[in-house]
């Protein structure tokens, strides 16, 4: 079987491409390594994917989708697609809108029309956002909540997504699962991250911004996880029922709901270098807390996170200072 997987240089696309080709699949990666963030790292997951023989890159943009569309009809034999490229990131969307729309929306079209014309398609899974849920205050987000109100463009791009999705399910009888991540981080995460740029910040000495005072919480998910989610789910596309659309959306997290000052304290014991911080005020487009009710994911395919923030901060670490060394 041949998986076809976006953003395949990205930290989620490059650790569940390295799964599935260990599960035996074979993988055709694109990405259009775009410089949101350094592309160096972009290049050196490719390296580790390269090393597999049942990797295949192919560098696309999915804006361009005649070329997407001629590219990818040539290569045979994919009848599942994992959907993960994406613009991320709250705060960049306030100062570049276009690359969200270009991305998230245009991008994903390509993607769900290529899907209709693909004979023999199985399953698109593709990312959602935990941003969907916007200023919710009901906690833990559930799926079954209103998401009619985001904070951020990127997040309306997400919920965009979402009905999206469901339009070509109803219509083409795609089978299509959308998966609302919570706070990814781990081994060759995204530098945009607080785990990470904190961690930049400790070991020069210098200060950490801490928004709204710290009283911010995260439901942390490690990347292991994800996978493992991702996985389960790929291999369990939905089914028509009568009245309703071979479509799903779920939460993916560590369903716990961890402070900020707390993910601050596992650096700290992690680096043996002590933190200093500014206190600031909420920044545009961010909420206070995020936690996810994960249970519809843990019926339906037995997910279940096992890397508590305390045991998945060492190995980015670990990893980091690795990675960095020379």
């Amino acid at each position: 079987m041949t998986v076809l997987v976006t953003g395949a240089a990205g930290f989620v696309g490059m650790h569940v491409s390295l799964a599935l080709m260990a599960a035996g699949e074979k993988v055709v990666g694109i990405d259009n390594l775009n410089d949101y963030y350094d592309i160096s790292l972009k290049k050196a997951r490719l390296e580790e994917l390269g090393a597999h023989n049942a990797f295949e890159f192919i560098k696309l943009d999915l804006k361009d989708r005649d070329d997407v569309f001629e590219t990818l009809g040539k290569i045979p034999g994919i009848i599942k697609v994992v959907h993960l490229a994406a613009q991320a990131g709250v705060r960049y969307s306030l100062e570049h809108p276009f690359d969200y729309t270009d991305s998230n929306i245009t991008g994903f079209l390509t993607i769900l029309e290529y899907c209709r014309h693909l004979e023999g398609l199985e399953h698109l899974v593709y990312a959602s956002s935990s941003s969907v849920y916007g200023g919710n205050k009901e906690l833990p987000y559930s799926v079954d909540q209103s998401v009619d109100r985001p904070v951020s463009l990127y997040a309306a791009t997400k919920k965009a997504n979402e009905l999206m999705a469901h339009s070509y399910a109803h219509l083409y009888g795609i089978p299509l699962t959308g998966l609302r991540f919570f706070t990814v981080y781990g081994p060759w995460g995204r530098p945009d991250m607080a785990y990470w740029t904190f961690t930049e910040k400790m070991l020069r000495g210098e200060t950490i911004p801490i928004f709204n005072n710290g009283d911010m919480k995260r439901d942390f998910t490690y990347i292991d996880d994800i996978v493992s989610g991702v996985k389960a789910l790929l291999a369990n596309p939905p089914v028509a029922q009568e009245g309703q659309a071979p479509y799903r959306v779920y939460n993916i997290g560590n369903h716990r709901s961890e402070p900020l000052l707390g993910l601050v304290a596992a650096l700290e014991d992690a680096l043996g270098v002590k933190a200093n911080m500014k206190m600031l005020p909420m920044q545009a487009g961010d909420v206070k807390e995020t936690f996810a009710d994960i249970d519809p994911i843990r019926r339906d395919v037995g997910y279940e996170p096992t890397t508590s923030l305390d045991e998945g901060i060492p190995k980015f670490i670990a990893w980091y200072k690795d990675y960095f060394k020379g």
